[in-house]
């Protein structure tokens, strides 16, 4: 082990989370200045009056004043600012179902069932992904081509009395004014889809297997799916403009391009469920396939006859053919996910309860349900609000009548479930338990004491029954599903009582898609007001693009990158330690990137690097839905390799953070104990030790009081109950950064003497 000498000093390398974070208030300064970077990722350090890099303060370690250079590094412009990023919040229905695929359970090693399993379910989301990609942009189809140009714009309409007799006559202009507005969106899916992030660093090594974050890598099959979903999508606009799957149109013309579309389609979904072989095709003959494909719609374009009175034909068979198909493979996909997590289950059967991945590895079902049931529903949603404006004489298709009531009911249900869970249950656990004992020894003022009591209690519940709210939903809305569909083809009506319901799902969709809009409007009008909508870009645009191409560019394989360059950068210089501190969604960039770096370090290097995380959702939240991404032997191998360098700010009151190493909190003899990652390697018990701060230490977990102790004049306080908020406030940030650089060890593991402790299953606490 490398020990601190005279010249030691440390960088402090900053990674921001969740909405945008100004560079002034990632390092606590009043002013800062880009000193590397290209504009997205940015390079920051604090500046003088002159406007000139200045180091940070001074750390307090090792008895004295180590020199501390502090620098930030800026991703937000990658996720929000300007008209175009705003619009990736309407591919979030796309995102949700990428994000399903990183969120599969874990392969286990020389099981072959196990693999073929694993297989057939990324093959179900890549076809479910594609029929997704078909259901958007055939719900725009219907709202400009069978409301607007079909039925708005019909010879003695009065809807849109503005328009003029030719325009009304002319079946082809109609036609091309009906298609346009999908053309433009599949183009513009296409060009979203092809933009990738310029990596400012030297390609590493391809990451160890067994840390965290080693699966995190672009999928080479990309390109390939991209013109999978462009040749599916131009299909699909050709079949609906024909009359549907199941209609033959009575021309020659018509016969041929009814024919290629389909073709087109049972092609594509085919080579999606291929994957990797089907998915990469060049260059040239993606764009000869495109090229086809965009040739059979002009030509389902200029065929003749296409409209009728009542509208578009067929626009009812494509827009329920597609639905049907997509809860086919989602049905599928949750069948074959089921033996697939119980195959996996062996790798966390013995870890406690809250390490476990959630819904037993199954997770993964309810996200792709959630992602049909929201692009389903935008899509109905946009339909119904652009009718309500037109005339609400123009025809739907009856399936939207059923989305309205099914979305009602959804709605609802959140409503109810929410209310009981926030005024209900909370308040009731806070009132059988009363103070937590962990409150208790932290010797908080009274008068503060019951307000940091509720806020744990608020906090903890939050923590551990969100994501059962979010399932709760899902498999509610999945059996209305069911029951919508024995109504619609089995008793042929909708019973009166369905009213109310589909009254609700109707404002419901109109305000998510007027919602959404606005959103997307005020975000690209000012991008400093965008808060909501960048935490949204930042959660789905972390995850390389996998089961659905059409999603944002993933920051993370910029960032990644280029956070291991720059460390190394700083090592470059003998007496030099890196400290990357990570807040909220930053940890999780700093935790991969430390991971890489233990992995391509010397030594000597190696024990130069430290990590610090705050307010992290790592263990509760990432670690749970993303099992094979970041397994929990994966980040125990991170601790081992960091040897106590892994350190975390943690509050009991903050919603989105919690624990990192530790777990199986509990108070005895005014005492915190618990289990976690040894800095020496392995699992088992821990003691807390008490801080001048009021902070408990456990193993690598900093349990900050909150509020804060009383302000002492030395640095900035804040006052009140802070949660989620300031984690540069407490003094403790500074300690926790001197334990990270190697500078101090406090708090050394509790171990019984002689005893051998087993991995998951750690022994008794003494009393």
């Amino acid at each position: 082990m490398s020990f601190p000498g005279p010249d030691t000093r440390v960088v402090e390398l900053r990674v921001p989370g969740l909405i945008g974070t100004t560079g002034e208030s990632l390092l606590d300064v009043v002013s800062a200045v880009d000193v590397a970077g290209d504009g997205y990722g940015r390079v920051i350090r604090p500046a003088d009056r002159l406007r000139r890099p200045a180091p940070g303060p001074t750390l307090p370690a090792l008895g004295r004043s180590v020199p501390r250079t502090l620098e930030g590094y800026l991703w937000s412009r990658m996720t929000s600012g300007g008209a175009a990023k705003a619009t990736w919040a309407l591919l979030f229905p796309f995102s949700l179902a990428n994000v399903a695929h990183w969120m599969l359970p874990p392969v286990p090693g020389g099981s072959r069932l196990a693999a073929a399993l694993g297989s057939m379910c990324r093959a179900l989301l890549r076809v479910a992904a594609l029929l997704l990609t078909m259901l958007l942009v055939n719900q725009l189809a219907v709202m400009s081509l069978d409301l607007l140009a079909a039925q708005c714009l019909a010879p003695g309409s009065s809807c849109l009395s503005v328009a003029p007799t030719w325009l009304r006559t002319s079946e082809l202009l109609r036609t091309a004014i009906g298609l346009l507005p999908p053309l433009v969106v599949i183009l513009v899916l296409n060009r979203v889809s092809s933009t990738n992030w310029h990596v400012d660093a030297e390609a590493g090594t391809k990451p160890q297997a067994g840390l965290p974050g080693h699966e995190l890598l672009a999928d080479p099959d990309a390109p390939g799916l991209r013109g999978l979903h462009t040749i599916a999508a131009l299909g699909s606009v050709a079949l609906l403009t024909l009359g549907g799957p199941f209609r033959l149109p009575g021309d020659v013309l018509g016969i041929v391009a009814w024919v290629c579309a389909l073709s087109s389609l049972v092609a594509t979904v085919l080579a999606a469920a291929a994957g990797g072989g089907a998915g990469r095709v060049g260059t040239w003959a993606r764009r000869t396939l495109i090229t086809f494909a965009t040739l059979t719609l002009l030509a389902a374009a200029v065929h003749t006859p296409k409209f009728t009175s009542g509208g578009l034909p067929g626009t009812d068979g494509i827009v329920e053919g597609l639905g049907a198909a997509l809860l086919v493979i989602t049905v599928l996909f949750g069948l074959l996910l089921v033996p697939a997590a119980l195959l996996a289950r062996g790798a966390w059967k013995s870890m406690p309860r809250r390490l476990r991945p959630w819904v037993g590895g199954w997770a993964a079902a309810p996200a792709l349900i959630l992602a049909g049931l929201l692009g389903g529903g935008f899509g109905a949603g946009l339909t119904i609000a652009v009718r309500r404006l037109l005339s609400d004489d123009l025809r739907l298709p009856d399936t939207y009548q059923l989305i309205t009531v099914l979305w009602g009911a959804g709605l609802a249900l959140a409503v109810l479930l929410g209310l009981l869970g926030v005024v209900v249950a909370v308040p009731l656990r806070l009132r059988r338990r009363g103070v937590p004992e962990v409150v208790r020894i932290m010797d908080l003022d009274p008068e503060h004491e019951t307000a940091a009591a509720a806020a744990w209690a608020r906090s903890a519940w939050e923590r551990r029954h969100l994501h059962h709210l979010a399932l709760a939903v899902a498999f509610a809305m999945s059996i209305g599903v069911v029951v919508l569909l024995v109504v619609r083809f089995g008793l042929h009506k909708v019973p009166t009582w369905f009213g109310p319901l589909s009254a609700i799902g109707v404002v419901a969709l109109g305000a998510l898609a007027a919602g959404l809009l606005r959103v997307v409007y005020t975000a690209a009008r000012t991008p400093e007001r965008s808060r909501h909508l960048g935490a949204l870009a930042d959660l789905v645009c972390f995850w390389p693009r996998a089961a659905h191409p059409t999603v944002p560019p993933c920051y993370a394989l910029k960032v990644v990158p280029e956070l291991v360059a720059r460390t190394k950068e700083h090592l470059a210089e003998p007496g030099t330690r890196v400290v990357l501190a990570g807040y909220n969604l930053g940890s999780l960039l700093t935790t991969i990137a430390a991971a890489r770096l233990v992995d391509e370090l010397p030594e000597a290097d190696r024990e130069r690097v430290g990590l610090l995380t705050a307010g992290s959702p790592l263990q509760w939240g990432y670690q749970r839905a993303f099992p094979a991404v970041l397994p929990c032997d994966s980040l125990a191998k991170l601790s081992e390799r960091l040897d106590g360098r892994w350190r975390a700010l943690c509050r009991g009151t903050d919603i989105f953070g919690g624990g990192v190493t530790t777990w199986r909190h509990s108070v005895s003899q005014d005492k915190l104990i618990g289990d976690g990652y040894q800095p020496g390697g392995g699992i088992g018990p821990l003691m807390a030790v008490q801080k001048p701060t009021g902070a408990l230490v456990l193993g690598g977990d900093h349990w900050l009081p909150d509020p804060m102790r009383a302000p002492d004049g030395l640095r900035r306080w804040a006052p009140g109950v802070l949660k989620h908020l300031d984690y540069l406030a407490d003094a403790e940030w500074d300690h926790a950064v001197a334990m990270a650089a190697g500078l101090e060890r406090t708090g050394q593991p509790f171990r019984l003497v002689g005893e051998q402790v087993p991995l998951w299953d750690p022994p008794h606490h003494p009393k």
